[in-house]
Parts: structure tokens; C-alpha cells; sequence
């Protein structure tokens, strides 16, 4: 009996045995594959990472994508295209004037006062707005990567609707004290506009939808951004008030009055930039401004001789760049 139970125990084992082993190995296959499921997974995660919306990287006002040298190189830009285009435009009409002028002061003079001179001359300005706003959109947004609005700051940052009122309130008031005892000079700006009414009707369209745009996107936008990350606030706020009134100064030398006051509201749009953060209320100002301005231009030959229409171009610190 005893032998035979052995015999039993050794056929149950060797019959069993198989069975446990095969369990053995499912549950290891089993597990190996789950293993190899789950690396799988992690390697095709690691492989094809989510798809990241790169316009929310590095693009606020004051953390720009881009340094310095660029946004020196977009004012350029605006300049060269200031003077330039408008120059082609004229071009062919002195051609047509050829033996017509004998020097080049006759010259210089026939261009300042011609109403056809001056109208192509305004002219031209709206195609150089156009490629300079182009340009800064493309280092803006390098090329499409970041926002464009996002990166300049398109909220008002703190400034509410009476902000703006007090704003031009106090800087009129002091234009007006400043004309009073500083009258303004005649300028090439007065002769453009004495030219024509058309040259005014441009100028005003002008000044208040294309120039406080492209302007507050170079200076107060581009070249602020890039200057105050890398120098520090205070310094930039000096170079973009210098820069922009200096841009302005052949237009109107030697009223030094009006110089002064185109330098004060260039240290006021610069400022609101620095307290608000957004570059949106400083087109929101100077679109205001140049507008008001503009308003007193159109109706200049109906309202009563003041400070403010005593010459057409009086105060109007920034209507042609």
C-alpha cells in the first residue's frame, strides 16, 4: 500500500506538473506583454509629442522675439522708406519739368510749394506706411510664429475712457499756453499744407488711420520692447522720445515750439507704454490726437482765427512722418 501510494504521488506530480508550468508561463507571456504594450505606448508618446501652440511662447510686450538689432533695423527701414518712396513718386513729374528749374534752392522751393509736387509726395506716403508696417509684422511675429497682437500688447492695461480725456486735456491746454508765448514758425509742413486743400484732406485722412498705427508699432511697439528688456526701462524710454522727435525735426525747423511739444507728447505715448504694458492705448491716444488735429485742419478756413487755427499745421505735432 505504501508503495503504491507513492507511485500515486509521483504519477499526480509528473501529471500536474505540465499544468503548473503552463500557468507559469501565460502569466509571464502575460505580463511581457503588457510590458511591451506599455513601452510601446511611451515610445509613440515620447516619438510624437502633442503639437504645442508656439504663438504662446516668449510673445508678451515686454519679452519680445526679438533684440535690439532688429528693431533698430525696422526703424531704418521706416525712415529709408519715408524718404525714398515718396521721391519715386515725384520722380517722374520733375522729369517732366526738365529746363523749367534753373537751381537746385529753385528746386528744392518748387517742391515744397507745387501743389502737384506736394500731392505725389503725400502720395507716396501711404505705400511706405504699407511696406513698413509689413516688415515689423515680420519681426513681430518672426514670421508668422508668435501673435502679432499678443507680442505688442493689445489691452488697454489699466487706462479707462476719461484717462484719455485728461490726457489730451492737460496736453492741450499746455500746447496752447506754449503757442501763446512761442508762436509757430513757418515750416515745411505749413507750405505743404498752404499748397492745396487736397494736401490737407490727405494729410488729415493720413494722420488718422494710417501714421499713429505704424508709428506706435516702431517705436512705441518694436523699438521700446527690445530697449527696455535690454537696458532697462528709463533708458528706453529717453532713446524712443529722442528718436521720435528727432525723425520729426526737418519737418519742422525752426519752430522749436512745436518741436518741443512733438517731444512732449513722444515722452507722454512712451510713458502710458511703460505704465499700461500694451502698446494698444498708445494708438488709441495718438490715433485720438492726430485725429482731433485733423478735424481742425478740414475746418480751419471756417472757425475762428485761435491759437489752435491761427496756421493750419499749429500744435499738430505729428501728421507726416
Amino acid at each position: 500500500m505504501l508503495f503504491h501510494g507513492i507511485l500515486g504521488y509521483i504519477d499526480f506530480i509528473q501529471v500536474s506538473r505540465p499544468k503548473t508550468r503552463n500557468l507559469e508561463l501565460a502569466a509571464l507571456f502575460a505580463k511581457l506583454s503588457n510590458v511591451e504594450e506599455t513601452n510601446q505606448f511611451d515610445g509613440d508618446a515620447i516619438s510624437t509629442p502633442q503639437p504645442t501652440d508656439k504663438k504662446q511662447i516668449h510673445s508678451t510686450p515686454n519679452d519680445p522675439p526679438w533684440n535690439i538689432w532688429m528693431a533698430v533695423g525696422v526703424w531704418v527701414f521706416s525712415v529709408l522708406a519715408i524718404v525714398i518712396i515718396p521721391s519715386i513718386f515725384l520722380l517722374p513729374y520733375l522729369l517732366t519739368l526738365r529746363g523749367h528749374v534753373a537751381d537746385n534752392a529753385q528746386l528744392v522751393e518748387f517742391i515744397k510749394s507745387d501743389p502737384t509736387a506736394v500731392f505725389l509726395q503725400i502720395i507716396g506716403i501711404f505705400p511706405a506706411h504699407i511696406f513698413t508696417i509689413l516688415i515689423a509684422w515680420l519681426v513681430i511675429t518672426r514670421m508668422r510664429t508668435f501673435s502679432f497682437r499678443q507680442t505688442l500688447g493689445w489691452r488697454s492695461g489699466g487706462m479707462a475712457w476719461w484717462h484719455y480725456i485728461a490726457i489730451l486735456f492737460v496736453f492741450f491746454a499746455l500746447a496752447a499756453l506754449v503757442g501763446n508765448y512761442f508762436p509757430e514758425q513757418e515750416n515745411d509742413l505749413i507750405r505743404m499744407l498752404r499748397s492745396s486743400r487736397s494736401a490737407v484732406f490727405i494729410v488729415a485722412f493720413m494722420a488718422t488711420f494710417t501714421a499713429p498705427l505704424v508709428e506706435e508699432v516702431v517705436y512705441r511697439g518694436v523699438l521700446y520692447s527690445a530697449f527696455q528688456r535690454t537696458l532697462g526701462i528709463p533708458i528706453a524710454v529717453i532713446i524712443v522720445t529722442l528718436l521720435f522727435a528727432v525723425v520729426h525735426v526737418p519737418q519742422y525747423y525752426p519752430s522749436f515750439s512745436t518741436i518741443f511739444l512733438l517731444t512732449l507728447l513722444s515722452l507722454i505715448l512712451t510713458l502710458v507704454r511703460v505704465r499700461t504694458n500694451n502698446l494698444l492705448p498708445c494708438v488709441i491716444l495718438h490715433t485720438i490726437f492726430n485725429g482731433f488735429q485733423s478735424m481742425l485742419l478740414i475746418f480751419e478756413p471756417y472757425l475762428p482765427k485761435t491759437v489752435f487755427s491761427t496756421e493750419p499745421s499749429a500744435i499738430i505735432l505729428q501728421l507726416l512722418k
